[in-house]
């Protein structure tokens, strides 16, 4: 075609479009591995301190009514805090919520129950099994080299062979370990679907509920507004924090790394005895402490998520021409 031909355009500015001509560098990297690691850590230290502020409690309301109030006031705290919309829920999303928040709720009280008949450290490692069967079975084949040497860590850590096993006890440590299993994977199921801490601010007062309910016939009756109010400060250390750190844990690395990283809790809980209870580690502890801090570094420095792909965008519409702007074309 000899000439040339005239039409009506804007030129777009290429500083408006910063991703065209911009190469691709694969599939994008969710927040580093290590800030999910340092919630992880955070969410258990506040977690061991919260315990240790309620052993004084425990004596007036039980193991069963100081987590039941310590459930209860977290989900009331994460409502008024959160204030989830129904709009911020999808499909199947609320039924998910739900039954994050019956899981929770049936984590805490089987491991009070399991700690009322097992000695701590032999109910705190039949509890570890379920993270590590995350970590052996869940992706990620990379990091689950790092699940043997955690294990090794956890059972030097607590020591389960200096005390008998109570078959009921046993029971309930292990039904603990399968509810802490499922609280991951549902954790990390409803923060990759529901924005923000929405679904967390529904499955806490669910939680709150279970352990009421279980709690109501026994540990409730001895409450006074006293101790009320000092588990409200209590439910905001020991519950909203470390629950809603974990959540956003879970959306940085992978169940695999998370069930990992769970391994440094005793030892998380041993320091904290040596620091401010003055109870000084033997050598077999100690040995513990040096592989699961090895193991929760390995599960750190692989357990980066990879984000999902991106939906193809609809391409934008042609702009509206400018007056009088025209581009001359030669044919």
């Amino acid at each position: 075609m000899h000439g040339a031909s005239t039409w009506p355009m804007s030129i777009p500015d290429p500083r408006t479009r910063p991703e065209i001509g911009r190469p691709a560098l694969g599939r994008p990297r969710l927040p580093d591995a290590a800030t999910g690691a340092l919630m992880a850590v955070a969410a258990m230290s506040t977690v061991q301190l919260g315990l240790a502020l309620s052993v004084p409690l425990i004596d007036d309301l039980g193991a069963l009514g100081t987590v039941a109030l310590r459930l209860a006031w977290a989900g009331v705290l994460l409502l008024v805090l959160v204030r989830p919309r129904p709009r911020d829920f999808g499909g199947r999303d609320l039924w998910a919520c739900t039954v994050l928040g019956v899981v929770s709720g049936c984590l805490m009280v089987f491991f009070m129950l399991a700690v009322a008949r097992l000695p701590l450290g032999t109910a705190s490692a039949l509890e570890f099994l379920g993270p590590l069967g995350v970590s052996l079975y869940g992706s990620g084949g990379g990091r689950r080299r790092w699940t043997a040497p955690a294990a090794v860590g956890v059972v030097l850590l607590t020591e389960p062979w200096h005390a008998g096993i109570d078959p009921i006890g046993l029971a309930f440590a292990l039904a603990a370990a399968a509810c802490w299993a499922a609280y991951i994977l549902l954790t990390q199921h409803v923060g990759d679907r529901v924005t923000g801490l929405s679904g967390l601010a529904v499955s806490m007062p669910v939680a709150g509920l279970v352990a009421l309910l279980v709690a109501a016939p026994t540990g409730l009756g001895r409450a006074t507004w006293q101790s009320a109010l000092i588990m409200l400060g209590l439910a905001a250390l020991g519950a909203v924090l470390p629950f809603s750190l974990e959540f956003l844990a879970l959306r940085r690395l992978t169940t695999s790394a998370f069930g990992t990283l769970m391994s440094l809790e005793p030892a998380i809980a041993l320091l904290m005895g040596l620091v401010v209870l003055d109870q000084i580690p033997g050598a077999i502890p100690a040995a513990g402490v040096v592989l699961v801090v090895l193991a929760g570094v390995g599960a750190t420095r692989t357990g980066a998520r990879t984000a999902p792909p991106e939906p193809a965008r609809p391409a934008d519409p042609l702009p509206e021409p400018l007056p009088g702007s025209h581009v001359r074309v030669a044919g």
